[in-house]
């Protein structure tokens, strides 16, 4: 078996992708994968990440690759908690402040910035639409996320994520109001819960 080969086979076994690291693993020089992208057989998605070329993409996966610091989040994450029945026209994401990285000039998606302190809070990971693990934020940081930019958001949208939010049987009220208070807009998430609840 050769090389690329090797690759191609690695490449299968990951849903399409391969990083330079799993190469490296393999001890198998990483100018095959430059030899591969000249024959058309891998696209380089990002720095040390590349897919199977023409092939359907995952482009939850492929962005999130683009920047180890990127969280799924707003009507991004509403989509993928079924909070929101719209699909969004580009890609939400959390980085911290001071990122200035590929994600920033690309106009598919929408950068939010927040502390470094902030950008763990309530992260979780969820299989994207093609069973890729995206890093997202859970049900309650969305609902606060989504409360604290309501003024940035449509309001058919806002109000519809609330209503569906307090009907799921798996919401959690106490660790809503828990996030709610550390982003300093627990009055807010209050005064909204106790509308829709």
């Amino acid at each position: 078996m050769t090389n690329a080969e090797k690759i191609i086979k690695i490449v299968n076994k990951n849903n399409g992708y391969i990083t330079t690291k799993q190469v490296k693993e393999a001890n198998i020089n990483t100018i095959e994968l430059t030899r591969l992208v000249k024959q058309n057989k891998l696209e380089r998605i990002t720095r040390g990440f590349y897919a199977i070329a023409n092939s359907f993409c995952d482009d939850y996966y492929k962005y999130q690759l683009k920047s180890k610091n990127c969280v799924f989040s707003h009507s991004t994450t509403l989509y993928f908690y079924d909070l929101s029945d719209r699909t969004p026209l580009y890609f939400e994401m959390t980085v911290p402040i001071g990122y200035n990285g590929n994600l920033s000039k690309d106009k598919n998606v929408q950068l939010h910035y927040v502390k470094k302190e902030f950008l763990n809070l309530g992260l979780t990971t969820i299989k994207s639409p093609f069973g890729m693990e995206l890093r997202t934020y859970d049900l309650e940081r969305t609902i606060c996320d989504i409360v604290k930019y309501r003024n940035h958001m449509d309001k058919e949208i806002f109000t519809k994520a609330l209503k569906r939010y307090a009907k799921r049987k798996d919401k959690d009220l106490i660790k809503l109001m828990k996030y709610a208070k550390k982003l300093r807009i627990d009055k807010k998430v209050y005064e909204y819960m106790e509308v829709v609840l």
